[in-house]
């Protein structure tokens, strides 16, 4: 892996974005951004209700999250940013600020990621709209620089995996 990775850690609601992006972060020695800390007031409150975003919801945001990897890029910067980039489309308008940026998808059975919404406190994602989230999906294609995280593995050892597979990329 280069001096400065442009990562996206990716998947659905759940499925542990930020923590394994803050800690992957931590492993590279790199800046971290949460984005859902990006998303403006309307497309939250839709969440709230349990409506799932639109891709014009969704738009915005991720022009915004885009700007984030275009300027850590720009200063020469790595970045770790969770983002679901669900769709092949969102993955591109984000690759845009970064060329090289690689996503780092993290799977795991709806069973396990509905029991871990199920324990998660504080957040405004509904447990109600794992089904909009599993089926916008769009798991990254052979084209794409991409990594699988398997949610199953302890988080230390999923970063020490992620790790291992970018160093194969270089």
């Amino acid at each position: 892996m280069n001096k400065a990775p442009m990562i996206v850690v990716m998947g659905v609601c759940g499925c542990g974005k930020s923590e394994i992006g803050r800690r992957l972060a931590a492993a590279l020695d790199t800046g971290f951004v949460e984005g859902d800390d990006f998303h403006p007031p309307h497309n939250v409150a839709l969440m709230e209700a349990g409506t799932p975003l639109t891709d014009a919801d969704r738009q915005l945001w991720l022009e915004t999250l885009r700007d984030q990897l275009a300027a850590a890029a720009a200063d020469g910067r790595g970045l770790v940013l969770s983002c679901s980039a669900l769709k092949r489309r969102y993955r591109d308008l984000l690759r845009e600020g970064a060329a090289a940026t690689v996503f780092v998808h993290l799977h795991g059975s709806r069973a396990l990621i509905e029991a871990r919404m199920q324990a998660r406190q504080g957040h405004f994602m509904p447990l109600g709209l794992i089904d909009s989230q599993f089926a916008d999906l769009q798991p990254p294609a052979a084209d794409e620089r991409a990594i699988a995280g398997d949610i199953t593995l302890p988080p230390d050892e999923l970063v020490r995996h992620i790790l291992q597979q970018l160093a194969a990329l270089s």
